[in-house]
């Protein structure tokens, strides 16, 4: 009879266990998407922006249509993206196309000139700073999350889930080398 008392006692604390790690990873998981969430209403702004963006410099830049045509596919794709996954890497590919945008806007000091230009461009950058800081707390809560499923005990939870690492929001690799490039002085 005490031998079924402790196997009884052992299967309660085991369950007790499980439901709470699962619901540890649950409220992780939603951070997560509720982090994401912050990130998706800054990216429906600079959407929004793009195509006034784009429109301010079709009459300077026409021989560079090659720029704005990707920066419009890239919107598109980022804009149809249905998951948090598939959204960061269409955004990276919109914020590759956006950093090639900004250098060919270099050579038009006219357009650098135009109020109108001037005025967008000051609205995409508070974005991409708002957008900067809820990057951070996303990937704060990817990174919970992660370790979470790669711990040990709550990874035997995780693995009964299929629950899997998921990616951080990074800058991705041509935005990376643009910020880690010197800036040119000229005098």
């Amino acid at each position: 009879m005490t031998g079924l008392l402790i196997a009884l006692g052992v299967v309660v604390i085991l369950v007790i266990w499980y439901i709470a790690t699962n619901n540890k990873l649950v409220a992780l998981k939603n951070n997560r998407e509720n982090a994401f969430a912050d990130i998706d209403v800054q990216l429906k702004q600079r959407h929004d922006l793009i195509p006034q963006l784009v429109g301010a410099v079709k009459g300077y830049m026409d021989h560079e249509s090659s720029v704005l045509t990707r920066i419009t596919e890239a919107r598109s794709k980022a804009m149809s993206a249905n998951d948090v996954n598939s959204k960061i890497e269409a955004e990276k590919e919109l914020g590759a196309a956006m950093g090639a945008f900004n250098i060919q806007v270099e050579a038009y000091p006219d357009l650098k000139a135009n109020t109108n230009f001037l005025q967008l461009q000051n609205e995409v950058s508070d974005i991409e700073n708002k957008l900067a800081a809820v990057r951070r707390y996303f990937n704060s809560a990817t990174k919970e999350l992660n370790t979470a499923i790669e711990s040990i005990p709550s990874n035997i939870v995780a693995g009964f889930k299929k629950m899997t690492v998921q990616p951080f929001f990074d800058l991705g690799h041509e935005q990376r080398q643009q910020i880690d490039k010197a800036p040119e002085i000229k005098f």
